[in-house]
């Protein structure tokens, strides 16, 4: 990396003395964050004339407050986005909330029944405003704490699920399907929630294991020489609603019975027993009682062969139009009375209680969901999903990463039809009218329905609106300048876990969409096949022991907790670095530290290097550089190209791996030490020497704009503090991205001397702490052989490093090692007479060789101990053979070592 940067117009920040002594995240990133809104340099311009790049944000619930999840997502959004805005695009991240029907109608309905009241008590108009209000009020939270995150996106462009033009939007759509056929109206099975008395969708649906109970009885005869059949349930209410028993076709248990009927236990009529693939014989006695309008499967198996289907529950899941004892009930306590009524008939063949299996709960209420028979509208989603299966295959959407494929192609190519609406009055209402004779119009955005007609009461599913979020947000169905240049978004960043929920819906609408509009003027222009180019699918956040987060266990962490306490670099960084593709990351308050101590380490490396006066410039001709200032140009180059190529992949946990440890590992741990030797090397006067202390400078500004920018995406706080100081520059959000020299070739020969000086600096310090030399003592040494390893240019940086002098006349050495580098093995003879207390380390290693030889005595008894080895797991066994093998060599380590103390002694002694 040659290329002069961007800041040579303003070349050198301000000193050292313009940074605080130490890093507070807390005193900056508020007004940080202001300066680049006010700047607008998230404000995206359609007509720039640069590349477009853009991201719409999955719009969090109104509702709610952003958890760990959400703060996954945000922070790989806008790592994205801000290094495409560096790298010269024109960037639109359009924010926005989503009105979150259920949720947050659950909300204000639990307010007014604070206040002793319900929806139906003040009418739907002044709930409808009453929600309003509430959203007015707290629904602002969520901006402030994505500004906490430092969320670059463009606020000029925010949107809501229930502004005027996305109305419009979600009109226009409904009417489009509705007259091509792909919308229409069924009574079909439903998720029911008894209390929000409302159809709800599968992903607001949680199953969870509970105690039930299950009960097998009796159809037909008691005798069991006559006509009859067991089954099992565990909802034995739900047997008043039963107009079927199935079994297998080929089940010769039940072949005479098949096309028989046998009499209800509690009606006055028959259950036909009939046959269908779909049982498992193997399964029970092989036998199923069919309740139709209670039960999926069932529903599938009333459909295939015709049988009625009574419903048996009312809206708020009590027992009804059976005619029986049991009517007026609620579900639960009719589980009851039929059971003992059955066993009062002698049906009951078994009972198993409890009966732990897997039941289905409203999330927002939490009462189990009930599958009920009702009148819903509904989307056909077969040609839409063939579309949307399609636009994967074709390659016009990519999914990242790959392996998620098979999951979205067995989603779109086995859908069920839509339930899109809910019984709700908070939402996109229906924009279907019915008029005093049954008569049904459709009405579309502007146009009035005819007098007399009433309106659908029922709101469209949330989902509905969010599926046309890409688009809708950006002016469509109007011909807009956002449309023309940021659709299709570039890419959609998600979880794994709503791939079919929303992303699904999202590519059955906006294929829709792009076919309706090109046979009427296209809208969305050539581009706008898909709604997206690239899908990225991250895992789930989960705790520090890999356990998924909820409220029940305790274990969720709240990001804006740990922004307080750590700092959003420390939050972000945290969550990119655990981050790839289709991978769950586990999170605990140890992995933000250790990102608050990275933000900590760069920011004091920059303080020193600014102290030393670095600043970016033009660097000095390469065969001018020494060999640390060469190697570490390459090892910058070498991490840039990764960093590019992980980004392009998504990859964002090995980006953040790479600059880490490129950050601490070689330019703090190694080149800023090795840089201190050559700064120093400036003080002999001579012409030689300045040039190389004004050459480092260079190199290590270079080397810290380059890595600052590549950090930025995703710490911009401690990153946009620390570069605007150095470089005197505007802003790292609108800095270029570091690019590639194509001059610029590799020079192995730095590489290998660099790793050999590293190791043989750090042999030495092992061999002085094994010593007992203290690390800020410095000891004569003789390096042998240096000149064969080509490590004479590196000779000044290894003494200051492993803090050994120049031997003088007389010198004697009283230790050695050897060090094999990779040209030459380099002897290294120290003298450690003058910098160790003999006696007082000859004490020290006494007592530790001693403490070894008791370990060693005892696990070397335990492992000749035939008893114990007879009985003792073969884990344990190994742990102690381990330990015995730790012992044995710290015995021999620490004999060595008092038998060198001695002959050091006596060479002390003159003996």
């Amino acid at each position: 990396m040659t290329r002069e940067p961007d800041t040579a117009a303003n070349p050198g920040g301000g000193p050292a003395d313009a940074l605080a002594k130490s890093w507070e995240p807390g005193a900056v990133e508020s007004e940080l964050y202001a300066g680049w809104v006010d700047a607008g340099y998230f404000t995206a311009d359609p007509h720039s004339g640069k590349p477009p790049f853009s991201i719409v944000l999955p719009p969090p619930n109104v509702t709610g407050s952003l958890h760990m999840g959400h703060a996954l997502d945000h922070t790989l959004m806008d790592a994205l986005a801000r290094r495409r805005r560096m790298q010269g695009y024109e960037v639109l991240w359009l924010p926005g909330m989503d009105h979150a029907g259920i949720a947050t109608q659950s909300v204000v309905e639990k307010q007014l029944a604070a206040e002793g009241l319900t929806r139906d008590d003040i009418g739907r108009e002044a709930f409808i405003e009453r929600v309003w209000q509430w959203k007015a009020e707290s629904g602002g939270s969520i901006g402030g704490q994505m500004r906490k995150l430092g969320d670059g996106v463009d606020w000029s462009r925010e949107r809501f699920t229930l502004d005027d033009a996305l109305a419009r939007a979600v009109q226009t759509i409904f009417k489009r399907l509705y007259d091509d056929g792909l919308i229409y109206r069924a009574e079909r099975l439903v998720n029911w929630s008894p209390v929000l008395q409302t159809a709800i969708s599968d992903i607001e649906v949680k199953y969870e294991d509970v105690d039930g109970e299950l009960v097998s009885f009796r159809y037909g005869s008691l005798d069991d020489a006559e006509p009859h059949i067991v089954v099992a349930t565990t909802r034995v209410e739900t047997m008043l609603g039963d107009t079927a028993i199935a079994v297998h076709p080929d089940d010769e248990r039940y072949r005479d019975l098949v096309g028989t009927a046998l009499p209800h236990p509690f009606l006055d009529r028959k259950i036909p027993v009939i046959a269908d693939a779909h049982v498992d014989p193997e399964f029970g006695t092989g036998a199923v009682k069919i309740t139709p309008a209670h039960d999926p499967n069932d529903f599938e198996m009333g459909v295939r062969h015709a049988l009625p289907m009574p419903s048996i529950m009312s809206k708020t899941a009590e027992i009804e139009n059976t005619g029986t004892r049991f009517d007026g009930m609620d579900r639960f306590t009719a589980r009851v009375r039929v059971r003992e009524a059955l066993a009062e008939q002698g049906r009951i063949v078994a009972e198993k209680r409890p009966y732990l299996h897997s039941v289905g709960h409203s999330e927002r209420s939490g009462e189990p969901i009930e599958p009920r028979l009702s009148m819903q509208w509904w989307v056909r989603v077969e040609s839409l999903a063939k579309a949307s299966g399609d636009a994967v295959r074709s390659g016009g959407t990519v999914i990242h990463p790959a392996s998620q494929e098979p999951r979205w192609f067995s989603w779109v190519d086995d859908m069920h039809d839509w339930c899109i609406s809910r019984q709700l009055w908070w939402g996109h209402r229906i924009p279907v009218w019915y008029g005093p004779e049954g008569e049904t119009v459709c009405v579309g955005p502007g146009d009035t329905p005819p007098e007399g007609y009433v309106q659908d009461p029922d709101v469209l599913d949330t989902w509905f609106s969010s599926a046309l979020w890409p688009f809708s947000t950006m002016g469509w169905p109007d011909a807009t300048d956002d449309l023309a240049t940021f659709y299709p978004t570039s890419v959609l960043v998600t979880g794994y876990d709503i791939l079919f929920f929303w992303v699904a819906r999202m590519m059955m609408f906006g294929t829709y969409v792009a076919r309706e509009d090109a046979g009427g003027g296209g809208v969305l222009g050539p581009r706008g096949q898909v709604p997206f180019q690239d899908v990225f699918l991250h895992g789930l956040v989960r705790d520090e022991h890999g356990r998924k987060m909820s409220k029940s266990r305790g274990n969720g962490i709240d990001p804006l907790d740990w922004v307080e306490r750590f700092g959003a670099d420390a939050l972000r960084f945290t969550l990119a670095r655990g981050a790839n593709p289709g991978s769950d990351l586990s999170v605990g308050e140890g992995n933000a530290q250790s990102s608050r101590n990275f933000a900590n380490k760069l920011f004091n490396a920059t303080r020193f290097a600014l102290m030393n006066g670095a600043q970016p410039g033009a660097l000095p001709p390469r065969d001018r550089l020494t060999a640390a200032d060469r190697w570490i140009l390459d090892r910058l180059e070498q991490v840039r190209a990764g960093v590019d190529e992980s980004y392009e992949r998504y990859e964002f946990g090995k980006a953040a791996e790479a600059l880490y440890h490129f950050a601490w590992d070689e330019v703090c741990d190694w080149y800023l030490e090795l840089a201190k030797v050559q700064f120093s090397g400036g003080g002999d006067g001579s012409d030689e020497a300045e040039f190389r202390a004004h050459a480092t400078r260079t190199v290590l500004g270079a080397v810290l704009d380059a890595l600052l920018r590549m950090l930025h995406p995703m710490i911009p706080f401690v990153t946009e503090t620390l570069w605007k100081v150095l470089t005197g520059g505007e802003s790292l959000v609108i800095a270029a991205w570091p690019e590639g020299d194509a001059q610029a070739v590799a020079d192995p020969e730095a590489a290998r001397q660099v790793a050999d000086a590293q190791k043989l600096i750090t042999e030495i310090r092992r061999f002085r702490s094994d010593q007992g030399v203290k690390p800020s003592q410095r000891v004569p040494a003789r390096l042998g052989a240096l000149e064969d390893a080509g490590l004479v240019p590196l000779e000044d940086a290894v003494r200051s490093l492993a803090r050994v002098t120049a031997p003088e006349e007389g010198f004697t050495a009283t230790a050695s090692i050897e060090v094999r580098l990779s040209a030459a093995t380099v002897v290294v003879d120290l003298d450690t007479s003058t910098t160790v207390d003999v006696e007082a380390e000859k004490r020290r290693l006494a007592k530790d060789l001693a403490a070894a030889r008791k370990e060693l005595a005892g696990t070397t008894a335990k492992l000749g101990n035939d008893a114990f080895l007879g009985k003792a797991p073969a884990q344990v066994v190994d742990k102690i053979r381990g330990r015995r093998d730790v012992a044995a060599a710290d015995v021999e380590r620490l004999t060595t070592r008092l038998a060198e103390l001695g002959q050091t002694a006596q060479a002390a002694r003159g003996e």
